[in-house]
């Protein structure tokens, strides 16, 4: 009968992609329940799974490895795209304190599992460890770059099965996003933090930010600069500002340029950094309030997206502005944070340049930079295919390591992890477009990471029952959970206590560490600002390489 084959017949193309549609489905939805606050997301696609393997449905094995294969590499390489814009920038100035400390938490998390498996003295063999380890810290990644190593372990004949790793990860992950917000709490408590100092002392350094650029209105009245061109002006001050507008004495408005003379009482309409404000005003004259929108003038403002490929990788003072177009660059906003246009700073696709000027000559910029937004929501699926090319590439290399009887190789979630950080951050010098759209970004990963999960626990559900209640399942959880909160309580003391780190940017630094959303959604509930957040993606990039590293050594040093 149709319906017995579409439910049962592990053979048929249509049951396996069945399968997978309602495993994916009902893990999402059941993945929105919240417990205190607190969500799994779509991690609940595995214990669906799970449940569903344990009950004997299980896909047709070729297009189930595939599937598993497959939605890692989107997964990691849709991440890769992500943090790769910021992975190198991420270790200046206080975000090198953040990473190091990271780093401290990803080598304690493995100095306790070893702990556990030499004191289990043979009772948990490490491939499971590893799983167990991955749950405990919440990292897919490291989990489907372990089950790769297996693999290829197996297929070099170094293994004669496969093990089934997937168990030790569902049994410590409840555990281990519990121990997160756990130890956030802990921590909290033992240094007693007032939420409400935290958050001034937030907002005081925000106040001092040099990202942000801030827009005032001068006065001219210094006498050393009457007469001067806005260029002299420029090369005098030697601070990183924008004149967008100059109101003269007779209220005549226009763009300056580099030869415009600035004399006593022009208004300047300035884009500066917030911290520079005291120091211009002390040179050119006192800020005043004044809307240049009711001026009437023939100048506007306007927001130019950049969508030709050919303009990637250029930088703005190569678009020659003021001479060709008679325009000034006042702001650039790159994936939602606004910058100084100053003219060495380097166009991607996808960016957004504020430009102040006659409306015409607008257009006639805007036609030669794209503005099109119909060509940003079209996928850019070369680059895409390429990376995932080359990533396949480098993951097959064999790396001899000193010691180990077998050469390491990166993987299918090594190789294209690598590849995307490179490609994100370097990219446009190669012309490639790297930008795509936050949606379809995110519709690549969930589907990536969704496959992957919903194959593992497929693939693990029969035995996952019988081995959590009559194994050693319980001891599992047991060890997961000291995985995860004896690091973060020691580096989290360490953070506060030394380094004196705000409590929004440690919880940041403890989810972070850990890759772990639910986490960081607690984490910015409480803070009600973008310090968790700031701090998670700082060390997010570097976390997340290490912990597909390591997993993979491990398997490698004890499998």
């Amino acid at each position: 009968m149709w319906i017995e084959n579409l439910l049962f017949s592990t053979e048929s193309v249509a049951h396996t992609v069945f399968l997978y549609a309602f495993v994916i489905a009902m893990g999402v939805y059941l993945g929105k329940i919240k417990i205190f606050g607190v969500s799994l997301g779509v991690t609940f696609v595995l214990f669906v799974g799970l449940v569903a393997g344990h009950f004997g449905f299980v896909g047709e094995k070729n297009i189930m490895h595939f599937l598993q294969e497959f939605g890692l590499i989107l997964f990691v390489y849709s991440i890769g795209l992500q943090v790769g814009p910021g992975f190198f920038s991420s270790f200046k100035k206080g975000g090198m304190r953040l990473n190091m400390l990271a780093a401290c938490i990803v080598g304690l998390n493995l100095l306790v599992a070893f702990i556990i498996y030499f004191a289990a003295n043979g009772r948990i063999d490490m491939p499971t460890l590893v799983g167990v380890l991955s749950g405990a810290v919440t990292n897919t990644p490291g989990l489907g770059a372990a089950q790769q190593t297996l693999v290829q372990l197996h297929l070099d004949g170094k293994l004669s099965a496969v093990p089934e790793i997937a168990g030790g990860y569902a049994a410590a992950y409840p555990l281990g996003v519990a121990g997160i917000i756990g130890a956030m709490l802990i921590v909290r408590a033992i240094f007693k933090i007032k939420i409400d100092r935290e958050q001034k002392e937030i907002e005081n350094e925000n106040n001092e930010s040099v990202l942000t650029p801030h827009v005032v209105t001068f006065k001219v009245e210094n006498p050393l600069i009457f007469g001067r061109t806005v260029l002299e002006v420029a090369n005098i001050i030697d601070r990183n500002f924008v004149i967008s507008r100059i109101r003269k004495q007779n209220n005549e408005v226009s763009i300056p340029k580099s030869d415009t003379i600035v004399e006593e009482g022009d208004l300047l309409l300035t884009v500066l950094s917030v911290q520079d404000e005291e120091a211009m005003s002390a040179f050119i004259g006192k800020p005043i309030e004044m809307d240049w929108e009711a001026i009437p003038a023939p100048v506007v403002s306007r927001r130019i997206v950049i969508t030709k490929p050919e303009l990637n990788g250029r930088k703005i003072g190569s678009l020659r502005l003021r001479v060709g177009y008679g325009l000034n660059a006042t702001r650039l906003n790159r994936a939602g944070v606004d910058l100084v246009a100053n003219p060495n700073l380097t166009l991607q696709v996808g960016d957004r340049l504020t430009v102040v000027g006659k409306i015409e000559d607008i257009n006639r910029l805007a036609e030669r930079l794209g503005n099109s937004m119909k060509r940003l929501n079209e996928p850019n699926m070369i680059t895409l295919f390429v990376g995932i090319l080359l990533g396949i590439v480098l993951g097959s290399i064999p790396l001899a390591i000193p010691g180990m009887s077998s050469s390491m190789k990166l993987g299918l979630a090594g190789g294209p992890l690598i590849v995307a950080i490179l490609i994100g951050r370097f990219g446009y010098k190669f012309k490639l477009v790297t930008y795509t759209s936050t949606s379809a970004s995110l519709m690549i990963r969930e589907i990536g990471i969704c496959l992957f999960l919903a194959s593992v626990g497929l693939n693990a559900g029969g035995g996952f029952v019988d081995t959590v209640v009559n194994g050693d399942g319980l001891l599992w959880v047991f060890w997961g959970f000291l995985i995860t909160l004896i690091p973060l309580l020691i580096v989290g003391s360490i953070g506060r206590g030394y380094y004196k780190l705000n409590y929004f940017t440690l919880m940041g630094l403890i989810a972070g560490s850990n890759t772990d959303p639910p986490a960081l959604a607690y984490a910015n509930k409480v803070a009600n600002n973008d310090a968790p957040a700031v701090a998670y993606s700082t060390v997010y990039p570097l976390t997340m390489f290490l912990r597909v590293l390591t997993a993979q050594l491990m398997i490698l040093a004890f499998a």
